[in-house]
């Protein structure tokens, strides 16, 4: 039993960038405005698409999933890091590591399938236009959705299981801002290879793959939009795609590059801020790259603030 207890501590100390004290402020200051504005952006493409009903299409369905799995991700992380950084003694208990690991594990994994299933509704979208509603029909869609969140979820359970299982020999130092897989492993007192294979083979599985479907997609979308005669028509479409392949560039360019390269004891600080990068900002970045790149985003919004101000009068 003494083993056992040495092997699962209580609560883990989370360091973060603790070593630089001089960055907490600043650091506090850009987590706090980067949360709020994720949650009031999140909030307001949910709302907008459930409450517009010329929102109410397959694209705009995925685009509310992700903004509700953006808000869920966010939340699972950046309350504690605040505490956090405000705090001398800068902990979390064993339970909440746990919450903390799975949690954010299972929505980053969904958030890799789900972009590509995006894509692929851009994909029927511009190549497949006669057949669009056919082929995109209500079941189909939860499905897809469906299929992402079930998936996100199991990958997050095996995943979970296996790096807990790993003894940790009394170790509570986390070299991390939260509780994530590379840097949990890294505690660990027994060899972690096969643990780093597994994740290394998760990894391309959810990330590679979904990537390679994601850039095929595009290349066909790319010739189709180039066949449009119409310039209109043209720059409607590259529009409608531009905002998720910055999306898709933003989250699995960071993603790919913490969980697909070489561990490195020089870059354990590079790694942090990517994790910061796709963890905090990515969610921020996104309801502003599909608002502000959308026009029927943008004309849903007049409407309720149209219909808002009708109730009032």
């Amino acid at each position: 039993m003494n083993r056992i207890n040495e092997s699962v501590p209580q609560e883990f100390i989370l360091l973060g960038f603790s070593d630089r004290p001089w960055l907490e402020l600043p650091l506090f200051v850009v987590f706090l405005i980067s949360y709020i504005l994720t949650i009031l952006g999140n909030l307001a493409i949910i709302v907008v698409s459930r409450l517009d009903s010329k929102l109410h299409t397959p694209m705009y369905f995925f685009l509310t999933n992700l903004s509700l799995l953006d808000l869920c991700y966010t939340t699972s992380i950046v309350p504690q890091m605040l505490v956090n950084i405000c705090s001398i003694r800068k902990v979390i208990s064993y339970g909440g590591c746990v919450a903390q690991l799975f949690i954010s594990l299972a929505l980053g994994s969904t958030e890799c399938l789900l972009l590509a299933v995006m894509s692929f509704d851009r994909f029927v979208a511009i190549c497949w236009p006669l057949r669009y509603s056919i082929i995109m029909h209500q079941r189909l869609c939860l499905q897809l959705a469906a299929i992402s969140w079930v998936s996100g979820f199991s990958n997050s359970v095996l995943q979970s299981t296996l790096t807990l299982q790993m003894p940790l020999c009394g170790h509570k130092e986390v070299d991390h801002f939260f509780c994530e897989v590379p840097a949990l492993l890294k505690l660990s007192c027994v060899d972690t290879t096969a643990n780093e294979a597994e994740l290394f083979f998760i990894s391309v599985l959810f990330l590679l793959i979904p990537v390679t479907l994601i850039l095929i997609s595009y290349a066909c979308i790319v010739q189709a939009v180039l066949r449009i005669q119409s310039v209109e028509g043209r720059r409607k479409a590259f529009g409608t795609c531009g905002s998720h392949l910055i999306v898709v560039s933003l989250f699995y360019g960071t993603a790919i590059y913490m969980y697909l390269q070489p561990p490195s004891p020089a870059s354990k600080d590079r790694g942090k801020m990517v994790s910061l990068f796709y963890g905090i900002i990515t969610p921020m970045l996104n309801p502003l790259i599909y608002t502000l790149r959308n026009k029927d985003v943008k004309g849903a919004f007049k409407r309720l603030i149209a219909r808002i101000f009708l109730i009032k009068k």
